[in-house]
């Protein structure tokens, strides 16, 4: 496994053991100012606890398929954990969101009931649409960020397996250069040997030649 990945997974396993402390220990916090802090911090920690999942996830992706299968398995329960606790803070959240909006609202009844104000009370309403797209606005910033992180993990994807297409091609154009190198020793063998051949040929044919002559010679003058 790589040292890389265990590093980042040893620290993933903390993060997520404390923040799940930290929930649980949230939801029994009646002081509304420190509930705000602790979901805060949740918050930031979940965050954190994204970007490690990503780092793990970039990293098992350039292994061994092997080793990628098994780190990807695990990853895929860390990421259901993850989700799970995102939960679980979204109701700590949307929990105070309504005990903050509750509280909001009677103040703001017992406010009208005294001024009377109809001004006061479209002043409040427009308050209310800016917070709402404001809070919008960070959303959309979030989920841009994301995909953007997303995006980069795609296209290092895309990088590494053209990496290992590269090398696989180096390889084959490796092989091809050793056959060519066999060919050309087969070549240069067959070359000598037709040279020797033709030598001997030669001689044969010569001593053939010779031969008839002494024959012939022999013949006619004795």
């Amino acid at each position: 496994m790589s040292e890389v990945f265990e590093g980042y997974e040893r620290q993933y396993c903390e993060l997520s053991t404390n923040l799940s402390r930290k929930c649980n220990a949230a939801g029994s916090i009646l002081d509304e100012e420190q509930k705000s802090k602790e979901i805060s911090e949740l918050q930031s920690g979940l965050d954190e606890a994204d970007v490690l999942i990503r780092k793990m996830d970039l990293e098992a992706r350039s292994l061994q398929p092997g080793v990628k299968a098994m780190l990807l398995a695990k990853l895929r329960e860390y990421k259901s954990d993850l989700t799970k606790l995102k939960q679980e803070v979204k109701k700590l959240a949307s929990a105070k969101s309504s005990q903050t909006a509750h509280e909001e609202l009677l103040e703001s009844g017992l406010a009208n009931a005294h001024m009377a104000s109809a001004d006061q009370r479209e002043r409040l309403t427009m308050s209310t649409e800016r917070l709402n797209q404001s809070s919008d606005r960070i959303k959309e910033s979030r989920r841009a960020v994301f995909e953007t992180e997303e995006l980069g993990v795609s296209i290092l994807q895309d990088l590494h397996q053209q990496r290992e297409t590269l090398l696989n091609s180096h390889a084959k154009l490796h092989g091809v250069d050793d056959a060519i190198d066999k060919s050309k020793k087969v070549l240069t063998s067959m070359s000598r040997r037709m040279s020797k051949n033709k030598w001997i040929l030669g001689s044969l044919i010569g001593a053939l030649v010779l031969a008839i002559i002494l024959i012939l010679y022999y013949k006619l003058f004795y």
